[in-house]
C-alpha cells in the first residue's frame, strides 16, 4: 500500500484508471521483483492477450504525467520537508555505471541505508574508428 501523501499527490495527476493502474502495476513490481516490461505483462491481472498488456503498459509509462518533475520531485520535497530538520545533514551518493557506448549517472540521496534517486543522466559515447 502506497503512503497516504504519495496517494493524494498521484490522484492529483493521474485520471481514476491511471492511479488504479499505477497501484496495481507497482504490487505486481514489488511481488515479482523484476521490472522487464514482457514479464510484467504477462503476470498483468486485464483480460487480454499478453501483447496487448505489453502495449498498454507501455502507453501508460509513456504518459507526459509521469516525469521527474511532476511526479517524483514534489514527493520528494514533501519528504524531506517532513522527515528532515533544518541543520540536519544529508549524504548524497553519485555513481557512474558504463553499458557499452552509455554511461549512466546517478545522484541519490542515501536515507536509513537506502539510496533514493534524484537524478539520472543518460550519455552515448560516439566511438572514433
Amino acid at each position: 500500500m502506497l503512503p497516504t501523501f504519495y496517494q493524494t499527490h498521484l490522484q492529483k495527476q493521474l485520471t481514476s484508471a491511471q492511479f488504479i493502474l499505477l497501484t496495481i502495476l507497482l504490487s505486481l513490481i514489488q511481488s515479482e521483483k523484476q521490472v522487464r516490461l514482457k514479464r510484467l505483462a504477462r503476470v498483468f491481472p486485464y483480460p487480454i492477450t499478453t501483447e496487448s498488456r505489453r502495449r498498454k503498459l507501455q502507453r501508460f509509462l509513456d504518459l507526459p504525467q509521469l516525469t521527474l518533475p511532476l511526479i517524483w520531485f514534489p514527493l520528494l520535497a514533501y519528504w524531506l520537508t517532513t522527515y528532515c530538520s533544518v541543520g540536519q545533514t544529508l549524504s548524497v551518493a553519485i555513481d557512474r555505471t558504463q553499458w557499452g557506448c552509455i554511461n549512466l549517472f546517478t545522484i541519490a540521496l542515501i536515507w536509513q541505508k537506502r539510496a533514493i534517486p534524484l537524478k539520472r543522466v543518460f550519455v552515448t559515447q560516439i566511438r572514433k574508428q
